[in-house]
């Protein structure tokens, strides 16, 4: 009775992500949503909504005990994320992935879409208070994606002669989103009561930004979905494999090393802070993967179809995680 409770309350989490997303697709479908709306819209989540959410969440949800606790979670995913890089890098060497679509793929099943799909789905699935555990992921995932990612990436052009080097930019190191962490960190050591003790109309005006980020991110992936259409996704090898990387092996990886580490090292974690790396390994690829493509003249297309796809499935793998996820 109780595992389908919960296996039914993560399926109205789900359906009501859905919801949203659908709200953005129909808009930008009836055509109230133009493409300068969409870009504004990225950035107002990005730059504003978003740094305002975690600072606010953090001075109501977070001590600084709890620093050394989200150390843990810091090398599960360092070491889940470089271990699916090594098992996605034989993969392709084993199937043949063509050139244009190794660096892709391998990338795509690696990175996460943590801010527009992962925050939303762990706020309805846990709560404002699983904000924190959810910031370990997304800047292992950032600092990652944009290191290691592009590099494989850039590393698989096939227009490359390989002697030009590859172009980092260092600022997607420290994105909008973690200043809002960081900001955060002086109030918690000198302000601890800072959520209650700030003028009420900054905490006011600040969480009211913040609540923003879960249904605009939901609507810009709606968007998003209907500009690259649903309908033209093409489930091919490449593709299937990649789905399986994404929502199953991902997931998988990291599930057995937060197990080993609860029962054979003894390294205990908050039960919530194992569901959240859990369920961020199994979100949608990351939805830059298209642009990154296009920059390295690696394969659109695949790109395309991969964040189409995954980020339409994962309503179905989602409910089913959080239900294996109650036998952990």
């Amino acid at each position: 009775m109780m595992v389908m409770r919960i296996f039914w309350t993560s399926i109205q989490s789900v359906i009501s992500i859905v919801l949203f997303m659908a709200v953005g697709y129909f808009c930008r479908a009836k055509g109230w949503f133009s493409d300068k709306f969409s870009k504004g819209l990225s950035q107002l989540i990005m730059k504003i909504a978003l740094p305002c959410g975690i600072f606010t969440s953090m001075l109501k949800r977070f001590h600084l005990n709890q620093l050394k606790s989200l150390s843990k979670g810091l090398v599960y995913t360092i070491l889940a994320i470089l271990i699916g890089y090594v098992i996605s890098w034989i993969a392709v060497k084993v199937l043949r992935v063509p050139k244009g679509k190794r660096g892709l793929m391998m990338t795509g099943i690696n990175g996460a879409n943590t801010v527009f799909i992962g925050m939303p789905l762990n706020i309805a699935l846990f709560g404002q208070v699983s904000i924190p555990y959810l910031l370990v992921y997304y800047i292992i995932n950032t600092i990652i994606i944009w290191t290691l990612g592009v590099w494989v990436i850039a590393g698989d052009d096939p227009t490359a002669d390989g002697k030009k080097g590859v172009q980092i930019d260092w600022k997607h190191f420290l994105p909008a989103p973690i200043w809002g962490f960081i900001i955060a960190i002086p109030f918690l050591i000198w302000m601890p009561n800072a959520a209650t003790t700030l003028p009420t109309f900054i905490t006011n005006t600040l969480t009211g930004l913040g609540n923003l980020v879960t249904p605009l991110s939901l609507m810009y992936i709606g968007i998003m979905l209907k500009d690259f259409g649903i309908s033209n996704i093409r489930f091919d090898k490449y593709l299937n494999i990649s789905l399986i990387g994404r929502f199953i092996v991902s997931p998988l990886i990291m599930f057995g090393l937060v197990y080993f580490g609860m029962h054979v090292m003894g390294i205990g974690m908050f039960s919530m802070f194992r569901k959240t790396l859990i369920i961020q390994s199994a979100t949608p690829s990351l939805a830059v993967l298209p642009i990154l493509a296009d920059q390295y003249h690696g394969d659109v297309q695949f790109a395309t179809n991969l964040v189409v796809a995954t980020s339409t499935l994962f309503v179905i793998v989602v409910p089913v995680i959080m239900l294996l996820l109650n036998f952990m």
